[in-house]
């Protein structure tokens, strides 16, 4: 367990007050440390951050939160004191390389952001007409010197006069036949940055192997794109997704093999781990190509689970918390994290070294998530 906080699963007949008398705290932090609401009620199996008053967090690492221009000023007032980066999503571009500017301002972002001491990054995506990553979009761009000339230079204009720290290239489902493209793209950008005083990360697909079959890892080469970039994304999650069949969303069994091979390839110093900052309920049975769960907070879930008097389950080989409900005649399955599941992927980047983390994304406000990284690890500013 963590030095300096206890990790508190709940039992029938437990209340909060003898929870804090247990652990002699006072129950006005277990309240506000778990965001319960009035009048405390309490899930069977629930995890409950409990913090003891000391601290004995460790080495210091990179943290990292991907946020949209669209959050809630208080959420991410609250978030960035745990943050080395913020990662702003998300930045366009068309076919002949000339940048596209999110929807809304991302200003005041950048703004509260360097108030806290935090990074601001600028996110740079693929995204098509239909808002959906398009790697005929990125073929189009990155086989075209006079684009990957004009999107550097565009990337370096803007980076420079709104004030972000670097560039985050999020890139999905890339062509396998532009592998080597892409990673001389990421090389490129990577190099003027750093000419310019910026640093470049990369979001990588979760991996397992080299020769690992499919749209989504053809494209990336770990080594070459560890080598390129200044520190990597691991994106450990969704697993479980919207329309996929019920299950964790970053089961640490397959969270640890990702991790197993990334480490053959990048220096562990690079890599950042990919932690998923929701959930998803299932409605069932599960349909494919029908069904679609809806996406949920992680203190909803629990919510849900006090509000239809249901117990929350811990699946011990995913190290993930799930429960199922009735409504309106519907079962539902939820799969979501909380401070069970998350330090067991806290306890990953100890065990291998590994350089941080990265949050998809900060939009709900999780305060125990943020207390238990803080009793982990320092955060690097």
């Amino acid at each position: 367990m963590v030095s300096g906080a206890e990790i508190y699963v709940v039992k029938p007949g437990d209340t909060v007050d003898a929870i804090a008398g247990i652990f002699s705290v006072d129950v006005k932090e277990i309240i506000e440390d778990n965001q319960l609401i009035y009048p405390y009620e309490l899930a069977i199996g629930q995890s409950l951050f409990i913090d003891l008053g000391t601290r004995n967090a460790g080495r210091s690492i990179r943290s990292v939160g991907y946020a949209y221009p669209f959050i809630s000023r208080w959420v991410l007032q609250q978030t960035l004191p745990y943050l080395s980066e913020l990662a702003i999503f998300s930045y366009g571009f068309t076919t002949e390389g000339y940048l596209l500017a999110p929807a809304l301002p991302d200003d005041w972002m950048l703004a509260l952001a360097y108030e806290y001491g935090t990074q601001a990054i600028l996110t740079l995506t693929p995204f098509g007409a239909d808002g959906q990553f398009s790697n005929q979009l990125i073929h189009t761009v990155i086989n075209n010197e006079a684009a990957v000339n004009r999107l550097i230079n565009e990337l370096l204009y803007v980076m420079g006069i709104k004030g972000y720290s670097g560039v985050d290239i999020d890139f999905e489902y890339i062509l396998a036949e532009d592998r080597d493209v892409f990673t001389e793209f990421v090389r490129r950008i990577a190099e003027r940055m750093r000419e310019n005083g910026y640093h470049t990360s990369v979001a990588l697909a979760p991996k397992t192997s080299a020769e690992q079959k499919g749209l989504l890892y053809e494209g990336k080469d770990y080594g070459a794109l560890g080598e390129a970039a200044d520190h990597v994304l691991l994106m450990t999650y969704e697993w479980g997704y919207t329309y996929g069949p019920p299950m964790a969303v970053a089961p640490v069994n397959q969270v640890r093999r990702v991790v197993e091979y990334a480490v053959t390839e990048i220096p562990t110093e690079k890599i950042d781990l990919g932690i998923p900052n929701y959930g998803y309920d299932w409605p069932l049975p599960f349909e494919r190509g029908v069904t679609a769960a809806v996406t949920i907070g992680n203190i909803q879930a629990v919510r849900i689970a006090i509000e239809q008097g249901v117990p929350i389950r811990f699946d011990s080989l995913s190290a993930s918390p799930f429960f199922l409900y009735d409504m309106e005649e519907t079962e539902h399955e939820v799969w979501f994290e909380d401070v069970r599941s998350l330090q067991q992927k806290f306890e990953l980047i100890k065990e291998f070294d590994l350089g941080g983390c990265g949050y998809w994304q900060i939009m709900r406000w999780f305060r125990a998530n943020w207390l238990l990284l803080s009793k982990n690890f320092y955060i690097q500013k």
